[in-house]
């Protein structure tokens, strides 16, 4: 049977969100592996026990909304919901997109969606690859977007999977340096494990676009949830690629309440802050091991036998993430911090295969 699907959708990779196990230990995903903490989930749970489940969320959307706009000085309508930042960043590339002569310029290595919106968009993707270190040449990536003409200008700050970053002033120069009529969106998904925003820029720079999510620093990836900061010409344009009701009322009430409590959160993101520094110190001591700099809840860990570091974890029922053999990152895991206890478990399989133990 020969069904007319649209034409390159058969051209587009696949993300497989379906795990290949549960694995004992779960540190693939950059999940915040602590529970909500208590206060926060009772106020949770209460207030879910309240909602007009036969009603359409527009009043907890405009509630969150609304607190996140007084949160950052904006206006309300400056703000755009979605679920997850993910779905916001495929907005972005869909509206930025729509014909190859439409250019979107990324840095390679980095969130690995951004090559498959853009092929769903239609769009041409132009790649600005990392230096060795996996950095980013501010002025490499700058050319892309001038001499491409871009129609949009992506960074992921603090980076994934690479854990690097940059300064305010490296994306302040980025701005001032590429076209007023290039879109220019700051991915900051991992920004509160990096305490420095590009958002005070938002006011002199009206092509500028700021995406958040509440999966990472909140822990709740399970109700996929996130929001975008930008002028309100864009986020009118934006919004229209948008369905209506497009978020559900469960995940607006709990994260509304978890922005109301989020200094709740904060000695979780301080733990993950630590147990990343702790473990990137310890890793780096170990024979053939390497790590790159982060400055999020994750870490890049290079070893030249990937596949023997991967195969021991996998048979201590420990899941990282790993990449595909023609990736720059072959030799790479990521690995995102879990509890002290966990970190200590998959630090020690580490340590075992260092020494040839295991």
């Amino acid at each position: 049977m020969s069904l007319k699907y649209r034409t390159g959708l058969s051209d587009i990779p696949s993300y497989d969100a379906k795990p290949e196990r549960i694995w004992g230990i779960q540190i693939n995903a950059n999940e915040c592996n602590m529970p909500m903490p208590p206060l926060v989930e009772e106020r949770v749970l209460t207030r879910l026990s309240r909602v007009a489940f036969n009603r359409y969320p527009n009043e907890q959307y405009a509630d969150l909304a609304d607190q996140i706009a007084k949160n950052f000085g904006v206006a309300p309508e400056q703000v755009l919901l979605g679920s997850g930042s993910s779905e916001i960043i495929e907005k972005l590339f869909y509206c930025f997109g729509g014909s190859p002569a439409q250019k979107i310029v990324f840095p390679d290595p980095s969130f690995s969606m951004y090559h498959i919106y853009a092929k769903a968009a239609q769009a041409t993707e132009v790649v600005v690859p990392l230096e060795a270190d996996m950095t980013l040449d501010i002025d490499k990536f700058v050319s892309a977007v001038v001499d491409n003409q871009a129609s949009l200008a992506v960074i992921c700050n603090p980076n994934n999977p690479t854990g690097t970053v940059l300064s305010v002033s490296d994306i302040q120069y980025i701005a001032d340096n590429i076209p007023k009529d290039t879109a220019f969106l700051v991915d900051e998904a991992y920004v509160e494990f990096y305490g420095k925003s590009a958002v005070g820029l938002l006011k002199d720079y009206p092509n500028l676009i700021i995406a958040r999510t509440f999966s990472k620093a909140y822990g709740l990836a399970a109700t996929r949830v996130g929001y975008m900061l930008a002028s309100r010409e864009i986020t009118d344009m934006i919004g229209k690629a948008y369905m209506p009701y497009h978020m559900n009322t469960l995940s607006l009430v709990t994260a509304d309440i978890c922005y109301q409590m989020r200094q709740e959160f904060v000695p979780h993101i301080q733990i993950m802050i630590s147990e990343r520094k702790r473990m990137a110190e310890q890793v780096k001591q170990l024979k053939g091991f390497a790590v790159y700099p982060s400055e999020t809840n994750f870490l890049l860990v290079h070893n030249n036998d990937i596949d023997g570091l991967i195969e021991r974890l996998e048979a201590n029922d420990i899941g990282v993430r790993k990449f595909g053999k023609d990736s720059r990152l072959k030799d790479c895991v990521r690995i995102s911090m879990g509890t002290r206890e966990e970190n200590d478990t998959w630090y020690a399989v580490c340590k075992a295969f260092s020494e040839g133990r295991a």
